[in-house]
């Protein structure tokens, strides 16, 4: 089913002026893309279950892999509003794209250029950025989501290599991908980051069937049976919790993007549906209560609009804390649910259909909700920020 893609940015409070106009260049090549490439399919796709994995070297193209990853590694060197900008235009089309982009970015090319060394950021960097090899991340296990300390995934030094065993689960990518950061733990119950390559004998990759949100988004698992790692895949210039902890602030960061997006396109697809929709004789946008929801509505996407703004300069100037980026991820995502559930109200029965893209978001937005910290975890993580008392230990 190919559905036109009418959608027009909504800029309350002008924010545009706040960006650049290399910002807005790069906002607008991958809104022309998506419009063209990647928005007449995406209902077919997420009514298939299935990723389309023909739209990986346009996504290499418009920079989304790795937008921040410095040039001479294949990236484009842009800043992290950049980089906001394109997840939010992603996310806009559908959260599984965006959640494609995510990985590539900040679960598997910023490890490996932050904990990597040169000769793994030379190998890996520059076709991760193109799409020409996909990656994922490995941390979520069957027993361990919330507590990802407790992990049971684990590595022993054998001399000329290192033996893996283990599994992780609610892995994007990872049916498709051809590596998989992984974070396991060394004989010492040290947490380490290993870069896992498809072939090497004992990894498999069983695909997630039977989902009702990111259908249009590969989930996998990955399954370690005594698998030989060589010891030159072990990424060396960090360790511990906080390894995986930090890319997980990246890639929040770029969901708290993401999800105005989403917001966005529900709230622009009401606009015009209530001006359309006739009933007692006029546009359904005629009476006050409709009018009441798309007044909440554009006043939350503003409000996220500038929190994520002032979140992105912060990230820019190296000052965003991992409870600001909590508190952005938290705020809008909760946003665009609501969102999301007043837009499927004004479309009446029309909004339950692939007519419209608004159960897809409400659908997708269920997960983003939940993974990369849960809609509860963030609030405690805030907690923890205002009272320095952990409450979840």
């Amino acid at each position: 089913m190919a559905t036109s893609d009418r959608f027009q940015a909504h800029d309350f409070y002008l924010m545009d002026e706040l960006l650049s106009e290399e910002h807005r260049l790069i906002r607008e090549s991958a809104r022309a893309w998506i419009k063209k490439d990647v928005s007449p399919i995406i209902e077919d796709y997420a009514q298939r279950a299935e990723f389309p994995k023909q739209i990986l070297p346009g996504l290499g193209e418009i920079g989304a892999f790795g937008p921040y990853i410095p040039t001479e590694y294949g990236g484009s060197g842009l800043d992290n509003i950049a980089y906001g900008l394109i997840m939010q235009e992603l996310e806009r089309c559908d959260s599984g794209v965006r959640s494609t982009a995510s990985v590539q970015s900040s679960l598997v090319m910023y490890p490996i250029w932050k904990y990597g060394n040169e000769e793994q950021r030379q190998k890996y960097l520059p076709k991760l950025a193109t799409g020409e090899m996909m990656g994922c991340f490995g941390l979520t296990e069957p027993d361990y989501g919330s507590n990802p300390g407790g992990m049971i995934t684990n590595f022993k030094d054998e001399g000329d290599y290192y033996l893996l065993n283990g599994a992780k689960m609610w892995i994007s990518n990872s049916p498709f991908a051809d590596i998989a950061v992984v974070w396991a733990k060394n004989e010492a119950g040290r947490i380490h980051g290993l870069i896992v390559e498809r072939g090497m004998e004992g990894f498999s990759t069983p695909e997630t069937h039977g989902k009702w949100s990111l259908r249009a988004s590969a989930t996998g698992e990955l399954v370690f049976d005594n698998v030989k790692v060589p010891k030159a895949n072990l990424l060396p210039n960090k360790s511990g919790l906080g390894a995986p902890l930090g890319c997980l602030d990246s890639a929040r960061y770029g969901i708290a993007w993401g999800a105005i997006g989403a917001a966005m396109d529900c709230y622009d697809s009401a606009v015009r549906y209530s001006k359309e929709r006739i009933q007692f004789d006029k546009p359904i946008g005629a009476f006050q209560l409709i009018q009441k929801k798309l007044a909440e509505m554009l006043t939350e996407i503003t409000k996220a609009q500038m929190l994520t703004w002032r979140l992105g300069v912060l990230k820019n100037e190296g000052r965003a804390t991992t409870a600001q980026i909590s508190m952005a991820k938290r705020n809008n995502v909760e946003m665009a649910l609501n969102i999301a559930r007043e837009a499927r109200q004004i479309h009446g029965g029309m909004g339950i259909t692939g007519e419209y893209p608004i159960m897809r978001h409400m659908m997708n937005l269920e997960s983003v909700v939940t993974y990369e910290g849960t809609h509860d975890i963030h609030l405690l993580i805030l907690g923890f920020d205002i009272t320095g008392i952990p409450a979840f230990k």
